[in-house]
């Protein structure tokens, strides 16, 4: 018999003889409290049966089965894995390089420069799973990855082979001729950080290709198109379109090449946006998500909020804006975004944007911190709750597969000690971690 027969026939009597093996082991999970982000109610005694990577069954009366392996979390609080919306986990943290932004700001673009695609590989396994053990099971990483490195990091991570959260990458930047390389610090800084007309000249004319593959360079319908195109072949998950870094700024036209040609792959954009002009260009464009936004006004807030744009306002601390050398009055005006934007009604959804180095802090413990600002800003914790499961869920577009505990959901499963209903800071406190049926953290 032809050994590719024998190999049939014995995958056969396998089946018929043990018709049970390949059923995946059901794992049962006794909780003490378990929250629904969505609504911010709190189940006491709950079980949660995790068959494979999915949730088989939740609830008060679940029945164990015999010889299944217990998790006891009845001392803890169990709810979804959290989402970070604005990673860039490819990225070498930058170590603050002075006292200035401008100091700060010329290490990162030369960082990017100068970093191979191996070596952000390798930070971005490292960063994956210290964001992972920090209780994100989901992130949006949006670019800063040289040559497709976050392609690589998430197929690794889909295959198994590290562990890591899900990713949704970008792939690529797109933005206008000179990307995020300004010649000059950009005129929006001016009014976030203080008047500088320092010389930056990352890019030079003798040097022009030092922005790829960092970014596409792309400033015709023509040259956005093929950009959005590139990044589809090559593995990108998420469109990122950088806005307004430069001294000119994407039309709402431009903005609307870029968000058809993602729809017809079925695809999103999120659109990088310093200025007020910008941000309201990309609202009426309808791109998925505005990040940043830290200059937008009261009226684009408006225009968001009809279009259902979301705004990931990676909204840092003052530990954090010392980190990059940011004047103290800078975090002030994002907290008062952050209540403006939650006045105005505008879908939120957590995004970190870590991209530097706190002494003492993984990227994750960095990400949990930002929590603090949407507290300043008089955000409660049910409201905080559905900022960092729900709304980043329904962001991405993954709401029916991740961000709830229900059946046929994907077992992405987190504990705190405490009760973030009460006390947000106790996603702070993450005990347990559990990625699509796997223990990461015990």
């Amino acid at each position: 018999m032809p050994p590719s027969k024998l190999f049939a026939v014995a995958v056969l009597v396998f089946l018929v003889v043990f018709p049970g093996s390949l059923n995946a082991e059901v794992t049962a999970i006794k909780a003490g409290r378990v929250v629904d982000p969505e609504t911010g109610s709190v189940s006491a005694n709950q079980v949660i049966l995790v068959e494979g990577r999915l949730i088989k069954a939740i609830g008060a009366d679940i029945a164990i089965p015999k010889d299944a392996p217990v998790i006891d979390l009845s001392k803890a609080t169990v709810l979804p894995g959290l989402f970070d919306c604005h990673t860039h986990l490819c990225i070498a943290p930058v170590k603050p390089a002075g006292e200035s932004p401008r100091e700060f700001y010329g290490a990162l673009l030369l960082s990017t420069v100068s970093n191979t695609t191996g070596y952000r590989a390798i930070h971005g396994v490292a960063n994956a799973r210290a964001m992972l053990e920090s209780g994100f099971t989901t992130v949006r990483d949006v670019g800063n990855s040289g040559n497709y490195a976050d392609t690589d990091l998430r197929r690794a991570i889909e295959e198994g082979v590290v562990p890591g959260p899900t990713v949704l990458n970008a792939g690529r930047i797109i933005a206008p001729m000179g990307g995020q390389f300004p010649s000059r610090i950009p005129p929006f800084f001016a009014e976030l950080f203080g008047p500088s007309n320092d010389y930056i000249g990352v890019l030079n004319p003798e040097r022009p290709g030092l922005g790829n593959p960092e970014y596409f360079f792309a400033d015709t319908p023509e040259e956005l198109r093929k950009a959005v195109r590139e990044n589809v072949l090559y593995g990108a998950r998420v469109i990122k379109l950088v806005v307004d870094d430069q001294m000119f700024v994407y039309s709402a036209d431009d903005i609307r090449v870029v968000v058809e040609e993602a729809r017809r792959a079925n695809m999103r954009v999120c659109a990088h946006c310093m200025t007020d002009a910008g941000a309201r260009n990309a609202a009426e464009a309808g791109v998925a998500s505005i990040e940043h936004g830290f200059l937008v006004s009261d009226e684009t807030l408006a225009v968001m909020k009809v279009n259902g744009v979301t705004l990931v306002g990676t909204d840092f601390t003052e530990e954090a804006g010392k980190a990059m050398g940011l004047p103290p009055g800078v975090h002030a005006r994002v907290v008062d975004r952050i209540r403006r934007a939650s006045a105005a009604g505008v879908p939120l959804a957590f995004g970190s944007d870590v991209f530097f180095a706190v002494p003492g802090k993984t990227i994750g413990d960095t990400a949990l911190s930002f929590i603090d600002s949407a507290v300043l800003a008089g955000v409660s914790p049910t409201a905080i709750l559905k900022q960092m499961i729900t709304n980043p869920a329904r962001l991405l577009g993954v709401e029916n597969e991740r961000g709830a505990l229900k059946p046929g959901m994907a077992a992405d499963i987190i504990a705190v000690s405490g009760n973030p209903i009460e006390d947000v800071n106790a996603l702070k406190r993450v005990s347990f971690v559990m990625k699509e049926g796997r223990v990461i953290r015990p």
